[in-house]
């Protein structure tokens, strides 16, 4: 009886360890990964080294790059946000604030994002650093077509934990 309570108790302890570091070290497996729709495409890959952005760092952090491009109808507004999980909270964290003095020209600054997309030239986040922790990187597009312009469009591209490994 002493032999199974120590038994089940060395089993119990060594899964707990596993999930533990599985849930510490966590990173996309194959990169490019690349989501479409009608409307737009979005490529997770792994960011170049450039000396002047910081490296990746083993068990901290990786380092990525986010490309976004128009393949749909025309949008005559776009506005692009990017979030990260956390493992300890079901709020969704922004990957980018907004400067007091530009958040006042944001509506002129999604007019001239969505001509720049609708030319053919993509938004590119070149260097995003995300902690191991983080089990999810999520992409919000809202954006209004020509024509359309007083009814929002919002579509969400989630690169998960499924893509992740170890």
């Amino acid at each position: 009886m002493k032999r199974l309570l120590l038994l089940l108790s060395v089993l119990l302890l060594v899964l707990f360890f596993v999930q533990t570091k599985t849930e510490a070290s966590s990173s996309f497996k194959e990169l490019p990964i690349k989501q479409e729709t009608d409307q737009w495409s979005v490529e997770l890959s792994e960011a170049k080294n450039e000396k002047e952005f910081a490296s990746p760092k083993k068990g901290e952090y990786k380092i990525y790059s986010v490309e976004i491009k128009n393949i749909g109808k025309e949008a005559a507004t776009t506005d692009v946000q990017l979030f990260r999980d956390d493992p300890n909270s079901i709020t969704k964290y922004s990957l980018f604030g907004c400067p007091e003095e530009k958040c006042e020209k944001q509506s002129e600054g999604s007019k001239a994002l969505a001509d720049s997309l609708n030319d053919g030239s993509p938004l590119k986040f070149k260097h995003i650093m995300l902690a191991d922790k983080v089990s999810e990187l999520e992409v919000e597009i809202i954006w209004s077509q020509k024509g359309q312009e007083g009814r929002n469009l919002k579509q969400t591209f989630k690169f998960t934990e499924d893509s992740l490994n170890q």
